[in-house]
């Protein structure tokens, strides 16, 4: 395993992958692999019966999503509420058994579920010879959407958490890189990022993490303030790319991969930037909102003053 921030990550498969401590994600990725082999049609039965159990088991990520819910959508009827929950809780069991699709199905497979709109932007950022940073929400379809484009011939970059279990490690790196993809460990930084983009990588930025007080700023999100990372256009500039909004969605048994138009981000100041981030978040939620990760503390930084929500 590569653990240099400034070099690539990657996992081999290695013999000590299979002490008896790892069998538990041997048996996972075995259910995985099976799952992506089961027709979509019985996946969705099954997170429809399953969705409401789900519910009752995923209290802690229920509590967080209802809370974030009601800061965002104050005025939201209680009912409503309920059924984005159910919502939320089928998308999670229905991409949650695709995941092995990713890592086992072929290309053509793959590309059959895989709906994609707005690719003129693509190719005329790549006609310009400009990498692309894609502008994108925690959607539940969000790695779907990097294997779509990697599939479509653009290099993506990706970055990747460590997991304390090898095995998940190994999956991760097979799953996200078999048709091109690179990737590096969270800690190689903006400076990987930015060295990547000019080398021809696209990347994948989500401004809707919670990176605390020190270098975010406060802006509007739906019904409340949030607390943003505004620094996608120092990436931008530095590596002379277009910013293109990103979203994905499950629709009609297919994954939707939607893309828009750049987004002119030059000459902002960061309190400016910070709300416009937030504006596109809330329109490319809104597009799946019972798809979007609300079990996530997308709010835990508040402004001065204000009471804490989770």
């Amino acid at each position: 395993m590569t653990t240099d921030a400034r070099r690539c990550y990657n996992v081999d498969f290695c013999t000590s992958m299979l002490h008896p401590r790892c069998w538990g994600a041997w048996l996972t990725i075995g259910a995985l692999s099976i799952l992506a082999y089961v027709p979509l049609w019985i996946r969705h039965y099954v997170s429809m019966l399953m969705a409401p159990l789900f519910r009752l088991i995923l209290k802690k990520p229920v509590r967080i999503a209802t809370a974030n819910l009601k800061a965002c959508y104050p005025e939201m009827p209680r009912r409503e509420r309920d059924a984005l929950l159910n919502e939320l809780c089928y998308t999670f069991l229905m991409v949650g058994m695709g995941m092995g699709t990713l890592a086992v199905r072929d290309k053509e497979h793959l590309q059959g579920k895989i709906r994609m709109s707005g690719m003129e932007h693509v190719r005329q950022a790549q006609a310009q010879g400009r990498p692309i940073v894609f502008l994108v929400p925690h959607m539940f379809g969000i790695e779907y959407a990097g294997v779509a484009l990697s599939m479509a011939g653009l290099p993506m970059l990706g970055m990747v958490k460590h997991h304390r279990n090898p095995v998940f490690n190994w999956l991760s790196c097979r799953q996200r890189a078999r048709f091109g993809g690179k990737l590096f460990h969270r800690n190689a930084g903006l400076p990987a990022v930015i060295r990547e983009l000019k080398q021809g990588y696209s990347f994948f930025y989500l401004p809707d993490q919670d990176h605390g007080v020190d270098k975010s700023e406060f802006a509007p999100f739906f019904g409340t303030q949030k607390a943003t990372l505004p620094v996608i256009s120092r990436i931008a500039h530095c590596a002379d790319a277009v910013v293109l909004p990103l979203t994905v969605g499950l629709e009609d048994m297919h994954l939707q991969v939607s893309i828009d138009g750049p987004l002119e981000l030059e000459r902002v100041d960061k309190p400016t930037e910070a709300r416009i981030l937030n504006e596109q978040m809330e329109r490319l939620i809104d597009r799946h909102r019972g798809q979007y990760m609300w079990f996530l503390k997308v709010l835990k930084t508040r402004p001065e003053g204000e009471a804490r929500i989770y």
